[in-house]
């Protein structure tokens, strides 16, 4: 997908309008149907300047091809700016431009890393040298056009504010600068040069139109290169969040010592290369003479990654890279110099067949190794006995007096590189609330059928290329074929005549490579923490859609199903609590199940409600709005620096989470950190949630970020607040949460001596709104009085 593209005449008069940000936007929400953040839309009106200043230049031909933003295929990551044109010998050239806005940063001890300030604080990330390769290089590992017709792909960095030092330009990472020069503020000039060297003449032959629309090569599976990444080859290059988790657990790994534990913790969503940056980290500490081992808790990935190393290593030899998770209850301390944890949110308790091994395995493998690295999504959590999430294993190693680190993945390759569809995925399935409303073509090939045969018969045909296409389903199906008759069929549904066996028990947890299992359903614990092409999902019926709300039904699982074993003796202990458990490891399920997929997933729902829910929050076509007025809306950063948080930053929260912390005293998560500006000075008691709806305008508009201050004292009335009011439903908001200005109606008592409340209204300020009256004060907060809105 390519943003903006003209020649290098029309970038210069679309410049030359000043208003190129507005232009790329434009373009941006015509191509993904969502705006992007008000610092990007900043970068392109400060960076695409230089660049035009770089381009005015008579030797730089005029038809010269232009394209900003073009995405790599099969990932999430997207290049800067590109140049393409003919060299003197008339062969096709793309230059590779990555921008940045830098003027300062700081040298770092590990290859390719550099520290920089960002929005959010100080951070490490990937020297832009190493970056515009890695972009580079990615996109010819993908692209067969790029292969087959020799296109040269010539990568190098601009920083048009950074004055040279001996930072940015250090020796140490001279293996980088070499294979990607960098520019800096003064090398205007060099860099026009640079350009002319490469394009002499124009972009006559459409060369980025045949890159984006030309064959994509197969995708690369972890699996399909194990034996290969073993021997020491480069089968993945690891980019951005990935280079800075694998050269920081390098570092820390050769820092750790029995006395002075390391432990890093990575969190990343489906697809973000957890177990590439795994398997990386496994052979480059092996090589390095550490004694070091993979490990997970589910069996799947190290079957399959054992059947993949048949014949090339002996049995002995996979047994000592990898490992289970239940282990090192009895493994003396520190016999490791390193463990790798992958899928950590898998870790039980106790370990065994019986669950009666051991005390904690994250306590246990941490005590085994001088470094522990656990890779982490609390949101694959699928299991009544899983405990690995985040602040546990930090608590816990902790308590073993180890050097806790923290650090995140979001790149994003699987799901044909859409951050767009997981986020779409998490809100769809009210696992948490995202910007992400509808999904559209260009996010990811996300298809609903009707009819399970349909299905069945489309992912064997998507399978029959390369047998890497399955069907899966949650387990809402008894495994009877696994018991005496093995002719009878486990997943059934009447209605459509269709009936498949679960995948068979000879298989185990290599069902998802045998040639002949595409017969087969395999489920959750079968796929976990493996991929394929295309995924076909049949949602069963322990999730339906009901009066607005996806409902989680852990009675219409089967019996058979280990997950929420002891459930129901849990709901007699603590209704809710097993509720909230069962409610989670459903929409988990489906969630990872969801994201199997590389280039596609495709999905059957047992319940046609749930059907037609998913198919509205699809866009197609005649649904996309023409571009409106821009309205630029601040940057959600994930994560900031605790000496920017309550001084530039306040947390965002949904109006669901604000209410449950601010007026139940509730320990929730935040959705991120917005940069507070024109608001006065910030304070803890302060916070951010998203408004919904129409009612208070033209005061709040739908979708602004509106700032409040929880704990408020004094007269409320004619104020604008956020209050919970369990007993009346507000349709803006689905449920018992309101932004509304706040009056009341007062008696004087003349027994006591006060005036007491007879009514509370809150009044919209939308005439086209009804007022909500609350004339029993039982359940209604006033959560937090309205400070601002926080504007692009």
């Amino acid at each position: 997908m390519i943003v903006y593209q003209s020649t290098k005449k029309g970038f210069i008069n679309d410049v030359l309008t000043n208003n190129i940000d507005n232009i790329i936007h434009k373009a941006y929400f015509e191509k993904l149907g969502r705006h992007t953040s008000r610092n990007e839309v900043l970068s392109w009106s400060n960076s695409m300047m230089f660049m035009n200043n770089i381009l005015v230049d008579h030797e730089i031909p005029a038809d010269a091809g232009i394209s900003i933003e073009f995405q790599i295929p099969l990932t999430s990551k997207r290049i800067d700016f590109i140049i393409t044109g003919l060299n003197e010998a008339q062969e096709e050239q793309v230059i590779i431009i990555e921008l940045k806005q830098w003027s300062s940063a700081q040298l770092t001890s590990k290859d390719a890393i550099v520290k920089t300030y960002f929005q959010h604080g100080e951070s490490e990330t990937a020297h832009p040298s190493y970056q515009a390769w890695s972009y580079a290089t990615m996109l010819r590992d993908y692209n067969q056009t790029i292969q087959d017709e020799n296109i040269r792909l010539i990568p190098c960095a601009y920083l048009h504010n950074y004055p040279p030092d001996d930072t940015i330009s250090n020796a140490f990472y001279a293996a980088h600068l070499s294979k990607a020069p960098l520019f800096l503020k003064p090398d205007a000039l060099k860099l026009r040069a640079f350009i002319q060297k490469f394009v002499k003449y124009g972009d006559h032959k459409d060369i980025l139109y045949r890159i984006e629309n030309g064959r994509i090569r197969p995708s690369k599976q972890l699996t399909d290169n194990l034996a290969s990444m073993l021997e020491g080859n480069q089968e993945f290059i690891m980019i951005d969040d990935q280079k800075v988790v694998f050269e920081t657990a390098i570092k820390l790994a050769q820092l750790a010592k029995a006395d002075k534990k390391q432990v890093l913790i990575v969190e990343g969503g489906p697809g973000t290369g957890k177990s590439v940056v795994a398997i990386n980290l496994l052979v480059e500490l092996t090589k390095q003479g550490l004694v070091t081992k993979y490990i997970s808790k589910n069996a799947a990935p190290r079957a399959v990654y054992a059947a993949k190393l048949k014949g090339i290593k002996t049995k002995n030899a996979i047994d000592n890279l990898f490992g289970g998770s239940g282990s090192f209850f009895d493994t003396e301390p520190n016999t490791f110099d390193a463990l790798i944890v992958d899928e950590a949110h898998r870790l039980n308790m106790k370990s065994g067949l019986y669950q009666n091994m051991g005390e904690n395995q994250v306590i246990e493998i941490i005590d085994a190794s001088k470094f522990t690295i656990f890779f982490i999504d609390n949101d694959q959590r699928i299991h009544i006995n899983d405990i690995g999430e985040k602040k546990q294993i930090d608590w816990w190693a902790k308590r073993r007096n180890a050097h806790v680190h923290h650090l995140k993945l979001a790149s994003q390759f699987r799901c044909n590189g859409s951050d767009g569809y997981l986020a779409w995925l998490d809100n769809t399935l009210q696992i948490k609330e995202t910007a992400n409303i509808l999904l559209t073509s260009e996010d990811f090939d996300f298809q609903i059928f009707d009819n399970p045969n349909e299905l069945k018969k489309t992912i064997e045909t998507k399978n029959s290329i390369n047998n890497k296409s399955r069907l899966v389903a949650g387990y809402c199906w008894d495994w009877i074929s696994k018991k005496k008759n093995t002719a009878a069929f486990d997943v059934q549904i009447p209605a459509f005549n269709f009936a498949m066996k679960w995948n068979l028990e000879k298989d185990g947890s290599t069902w998802i490579i045998e040639e002949g299992s595409i017969s087969e359903i395999g489920c959750i614990h079968t796929c976990q923490g493996l991929e394929m092409d295309y995924v076909g999902v049949i949602i069963g019926d322990d999730m339906r859609y009901e009066n607005g709300k996806i409902i989680t039904d852990f009675t219409r699982r089967s019996a058979m199903d280990n997950s929420i074993k002891g459930i129901k003796k849990l709901l007699k202990e603590d209704r809710d609590e097993a509720l909230a458990i069962a409610d989670r490891i459903i929409k988990n399920t489906y969630r990872t199940l969801l994201t199997r997929g590389m280039k596609g997933c495709y999905v059957h729902c047992c319940d046609p409600n749930l059907a037609e829910y998913l198919k509205s929050r699809i866009q197609n076509n005649q649904q996309a709005n023409e571009f409106p007025e821009v309205r630029l809306i601040p940057r959600v950063e994930p994560a900031v620096n605790d000496d920017v948080k309550f001084v530039d930053f306040l947390p965002l929260y949904s109006l669901k989470a604000a209410c449950g912390k601010f007026s139940e005293w509730q320990t929730v998560d935040e959705l991120g950190w917005v940069k507070a500006e024109g608001v006065g000075k910030l304070n803890k008691n302060m916070f951010v949630v998203q408004g919904v709806g129409h009612s208070m305008e033209p005061r709040i508009a739908d979708g602004d970020f509106c700032v409040f201050r929880a704990n408020v004292v004094g007269s409320r009335s004619n104020k604008v607040v956020l209050v919970q009011h369990n007993d009346h439903y507000d349709s803006e908001n689905e449920g018992s949460y309101s932004i509304k200005k706040y009056t009341s109606m007062k008696n004087y008592d003349p027994e006591t001596g006060e005036w007491m409340h007879e009514k509370i209204v809150l009044e919209p300020l939308n005439p086209n709104y009804a007022s909500i009256v609350i004339e029993d004060n039982d359940g209604f907060v006033v959560v937090g009085e309205f400070i601002g809105t926080i504007h692009g």
